[in-house]
C-alpha cells in the first residue's frame, strides 16, 4: 500500500512490506499492528495475513511512477529489515530507491543488527535516508550500529520516548525526531525528557523534530513544545 501520510516528517508512505513481530519496549503498543488488524477486518486484500510478514512485489517499482519529487517513508508498516524479509527483495527495494533519484526514501529500523550487516552489500545514493527507532536509554546501541551505515543522512526516531536519554550519542547523528506514544493505553511522556534531548541537540548542532505529545487524543494535546514548534530537517 502507497499513499499520502498524516506522519508530520514525511509526506507518503510505500509499503512493499507489511506485517512485523514485536521485538522491543516501544511495539507494545504498536499503531501499524492495530491499523493491520482493522485493515483485514475491512477485507482489504494486502492484510490477508493480518500482520504476519507479508511481500508485495508488484508495489516494489511504485515510486518510479511518481514523477513529482516526493519524501517517502519507507514501510510504515513494517521493517525492511526484519529477518522475515529476503535479502534479495531488500536488495530490489534500494534498486528501485536508486532508481528514483528525484524522490527522497526514509527507511526506519528497529533492527540494526542486520541492517550493519546488509549495509555493505546495499547501495547508499544520497536520497536514501536511514534511521533507527531508540525508544529509551536501553536502546541506544542501535545507534553504534546506524553509524556504520554509510547513508547521507543518519537519523534517530526517539517514538515513543518511554525514559528519559540523558547522554544520548549523537556523533555521526544528522536529525533526531521525538514524540510520545498516542492511542488506547499509551504511556506517558515527560515534558523534561523531551527538553533534555532538545537541548542536547541544539548543543550537537543536529535538527531537532519534535512531533506530539501523544496521548489518547493526541490532537488535544499537540506538539508545541516551550511555546513553539519545534520542525527542523537536516
Amino acid at each position: 500500500m502507497s499513499g499520502f501520510s498524516k506522519i508530520e516528517w514525511t509526506e507518503v508512505t510505500w509499503n512493499p512490506v507489511v506485517g512485523c513481530t514485536k521485538i522491543s519496549d516501544g511495539c507494545m503498543n504498536c499503531y501499524a499492528a492495530r491499523l493491520a488488524k482493522r485493515l483485514k477486518a475491512m477485507g482489504n486484500i494486502r492484510y490477508k495475513n493480518g500482520f504476519a510478514v507479508t511481500l508485495h512485489h508488484d508495489l516494489l517499482g511504485v515510486p518510479l511512477k511518481w514523477k513529482k519529487p516526493r519524501t517517502i517513508f519507507v514501510n510504515s508498516m513494517s521493517d525492511l529489515f526484519h529477518e522475515k524479509v529476503p535479502v534479495s527483495f531488500i536488495k530490489a527495494a534500494f534498486k528501485t530507491m536508486e532508481a528514483a533519484h528525484w524522490h527522497t526514501f526514509q527507511i526506519l529500523t528497529k533492527r540494526s543488527k542486520r541492517l550493519v550487516e546488509l549495509a555493505p552489500k546495499l547501495p547508499w545514493p544520497s536520497n536514501v535516508w536511514i534511521g533507527v527507532t531508540v525508544e529509551s536509554q536501553k536502546y541506544t546501541s542501535r545507534i553504534a550500529d546506524l553509524r556504520q551505515v554509510p547513508a547521507a543522512v543518519r537519523y534517530l526516531s526517539i517514538e515513543p520516548l518511554l525514559t528519559a536519554i540523558p547522554k544520548l550519542p549523537l556523533k555521526g547523528i544528522d536529525w533526531v525526531i521525538v514524540g510520545g506514544e498516542s492511542g488506547p493505553e499509551s504511556r506517558v511522556m515527560e515534558a523534561e525528557w523531551v527538553r533534555s534531548i532538545r537541548d542536547q541537540c541544539q548543543k550537537a548542532e543536529v535538527p531537532f523534530f519534535f512531533k506530539q505529545w501523544g496521548g489518547i487524543n493526541k490532537k488535544k494535546t499537540g506538539k508545541v513544545l516551550d511555546g513553539r514548534i519545534w520542525q527542523n530537517y537536516p
